[in-house]
């Protein structure tokens, strides 16, 4: 008896994946199953008949070899199993996906039957695949499985009237297809156990017709409708991750077995499929699109890479004579629903356009109100209605074309569904909505002070993408210039020098071109890439810049203008820079003049002024009326201004510097702290103010013989300037040069912090 019970254990399935040394969960990935059905059949159960191949195949044993012959028959009445679709020997990933169905849709009674799921995305994302993998997996375990096409309501009478004869009901050929669908519903009302799949079911409500009130069977839809509308469970099915999008590419191809893991692809081939997964954007669809020419033309992987660069139109179009399961290409998929929009709502297809010409992600809802009267006359009335705003995306979101992203309040559309879309226009309509979208969006970037609204955060992917469609279409306009001109302002302010010095070297060229080269614009323009051109070091170009914005604005606005007083304040700290004191001194004179007189004494401007002068004297060792100025300014700004404005923490610098250079370490190390902290709460901790406060603390420490404290603030002060600035900005190399100076001193005392340390202060 105790031989029975120990034969009864005995496995040789197990026993063959122990000789391999596979884990169950190592040869469910193999074969496209998971751990608990590999288990299952180690325990007596019998696979269906894909799996037998699989099996056999992989262990290169027979059924029986491997204990999987089924001895006895199914004591069930005859089953019926109408799958329409071939297993997909490739079928990649969705693991979780999978599990989360088959946990949903358990046969144990775990879940509730009566509680339909629904497969949603966009087309061509592997909804059907991934059903159709779910029915191969699990299928075995449902009395019955039954297919419907669901797309429509012809298609849904034909396969309920060609279920009545499969199921061979008394009504099978009645004249009436109503009574006959009927009496479907009554037999899936009186039996249980079964799974119906209800394919491409984008009318959920169509489909519902089709089901009885009341059943104890298991419903599983494909669709594209996002909102279910309490008909189903949502299950979303997203693109594929880079790495299964590459696996499933490799597999196609044949650069990888079947049962070969990515790892043990050349390197060569992972790379080129990494990067054609990546323009896919991970549709499973587009991969396979891609793979199957790669099959019929015998190109390499790279070779595709070049072709799609220049025939990319014609391949998202290109249907191949391989993908039998697979009807439509990637454009066709999405033609006919680029068309129901358009003629169920323009307002809608405009939205999808807008999106089409965005970053695909984060874009925000209130893009779409504030700069509909740039979009057209079927989106304007969109602004005063939001009503109309949310039709317009529900009818979207019904072809899973965006996703509505709550309470964000910001949509995202796929990037392949953007490269299609544009594809489908001419050239004409493409730069049409081009400049739509770059007027929407300077409409919708915010004007407000860049310190308190951090809304400007999420426009800035959306203006580097108008930035790019400006340069494509070559788009010269006023308000492509002022979009460009105010990103480039908010990414200096927030330290990101150089992606600022393109839009605004960018926006220069587009305002020369349209209002010549003495207009106050041009001037506005100089001025910024002076300032940038001196934070990098180039002291000729930030010259050159700020003497002709200087000439620019007294010409064509006077010498008694704000703008003519922040040329005559930047040119004398370019000319402190390089140490002309005495050009530098009458300039800043003249612009607090002016200032005061047209701003008042305590405004922001006046106050920066007045920084510039005592920086001046300071730079001449004039420390007396240096410090007078520092500490007069202190006091007006920090009454003036909100505790936490970048004004106070560089006037605690400035007073910082001044104590250093006058041999007070300590009062200078404390002002350091305060200003750093002030920076810090304010732009976070990587900001190129940050990096000059924590160089300058570095400097303290290492004059006080601190050296492992310096190099550490050293360290950081570089990391973040090498980051935000880049490796060859002036301040970078200052950092560095700082930091090497710091080391070798060390190395030349060999004196160590923690080894030797200073003795504390009496």
């Amino acid at each position: 008896m105790s031989n029975n019970k120990k034969n009864s254990h005995y496995s040789p399935l197990r026993q063959a994946r122990k000789e391999k040394g596979l884990s169950q969960k190592e040869l469910a990935e193999l074969i496209g199953t998971t751990d608990v059905m590999v288990s299952r059949w180690e325990n007596g159960r019998h696979p269906g008949p894909y799996f037998l191949r699989q099996l056999s195949e992989f262990f290169d044993k027979t059924p029986a070899e491997l204990g999987l012959v089924q001895t006895q028959p199914l004591s069930r009445s005859p089953r019926i199993w109408n799958v329409p679709i071939t297993r997909n020997p490739f079928f990649t990933g969705r693991q979780a996906l999978l599990d989360l169905l088959y946990e949903r849709l358990s046969t144990t009674g775990k879940a509730a039957p009566t509680q339909p799921q629904a497969l949603y995305g966009l087309g061509g994302v592997g909804k059907t695949q991934t059903a159709a993998e779910y029915v191969f997996l699990y299928g075995n375990e449902y009395a019955h499985v039954f297919w419907i096409r669901a797309a429509s309501r012809d298609t849904l009478i034909a396969d309920y009237v060609e279920l009545a004869h499969l199921l061979e009901l008394p009504e099978k050929d009645a004249q009436e297809q109503q009574q006959v669908i009927a009496e479907v519903k009554r037999w899936l009302a009186e039996n249980e156990g079964w799974l119906l799949i209800l394919d491409n079911a984008d009318d959920l409500l169509l489909a519902q017709e089709f089901l009885p009130s009341q059943h104890h069977g298991y419903i599983l839809f494909t669709t594209r409708a996002q909102a279910t509308d309490n008909i189903a469970a949502n299950i979303e099915v997203e693109q594929l991750t880079p790495a299964d999008g590459s696996l499933l590419l490799l597999r196609w191809t044949r650069r990888l077995g079947k049962f070969a893991r990515l790892e043990q692809a050349l390197a060569a081939d992972l790379a080129a499929a990494e990067r054609i997964v990546h323009e896919m954007a991970g549709l499973p669809l587009a991969i396979i699109q891609a793979a199957s020419y790669i099959e019929e033309t015998r190109c390499n992987l790279d070779d595709y890479l070049h072709r799609y660069e220049t025939q990319r139109k014609e391949l998202l179009a290109r249907h191949s004579y391989l993908l039998f399961d697979y009807p439509d290409s990637v454009a066709a998929t999405w033609a006919l629903s680029f068309q129901q929009i358009k003629e169920q709502s323009p307002a809608a297809a405009g939205l999808l356009y807008l999106c089409a010409f965005l970053a695909p992600d984060a874009i925000p809802e209130e893009l779409l109100a504030q700069g509909a009267a740039e979009l057209g006359p079927n989106l304007e009335f969109v602004a005063d209605d939001s009503s109309q705003l949310n039709k317009a995306l529900e009818l979207l979101q019904r072809y899973s074309l965006i996703r509505r992203e709550l309470p964000a309040r910001t949509l995202s559309i796929h990037r392949l569904v953007q490269v299609v879309l544009k594809d489908s226009l001419d050239q004409a309509t493409q730069r049409l909505w081009a400049e739509r979208t770059v007027r929407a969006v300077n409409a919708a970037f915010p004007k407000t002070d860049y310190g308190t609204d951090n809304t400007h955060h999420y426009y800035l992917p959306h203006v580097q993408e108008c930035a790019t469609l400006i340069t494509q279409y070559q788009l010269s306009f006023p308000e492509a210039a002022q979009l460009l001109f105010q990103a480039g302002a908010f990414l200096y302010y927030h330290g990101f020098h150089p992606q600022s010095q393109a839009l605004h070297e960018q926006a220069l060229a587009i305002r020369q071109q349209i209002l010549g080269p003495e207009h106050p614009d041009v001037a506005e323009s100089l001025n910024r890439l002076a300032i940038l051109a001196r934070n990098r070091g180039d002291y000729s170009q930030a010259q050159e810049f700020h003497q002709q914005a200087l000439i620019i604005r007294e010409k064509t606005l006077g010498p008694v203008h704000e703008a003519t007083a922040e040329s005559l304040n930047n040119l004398s700290v370019l000319y402190r820079s390089l140490g002309k004191y005495e050009q530098a001194e009458p300039l800043v004179q003249r612009a607090l003049k002016v200032r005061k007189k047209l701003l008042g004494s305590e405004h922001p401007e006046t106050l920066i002024t007045l920084l510039n002068l005592a920086n001046l004297y300071a730079d001449q060792r004039k420390y007396e009326q240096a410090e007078q100025l520092l500490q007069q300014t202190l006091s007006t700004a920090e009454r003036v201004l909100e505790p936490e404005h970048p004004l106070i923490a560089h006037n605690l610098s400035l007073l910082a510097k001044l104590s250093y250079e006058q041999g007070k370490s300590e009062r200078a190390e404390a002002l350091w702290k305060q200003s750093l902290a002030l920076l810090e709460k304010k732009f976070g901790l990587e900001h190129p103010t940050v990096a000059e406060r924590l160089n300058g603390l570095a400097t303290i420490a290492f004059a006080q013989g601190h050296y492992l404290k310096a190099k550490s603030l050293c360290e950081k002060a570089l990391a973040i300037a090498e980051k935000i600035l880049g490796t060859e900005h002036l301040d970078t190399l200052t950092y560095r040069e700082h930091l090497n100076k710091i080391v070798s001193q060390k190395v030349a005392k060999q004196d160590d912090e923690d080894d030797h340390p200073v003795p504390p202060q009496r």
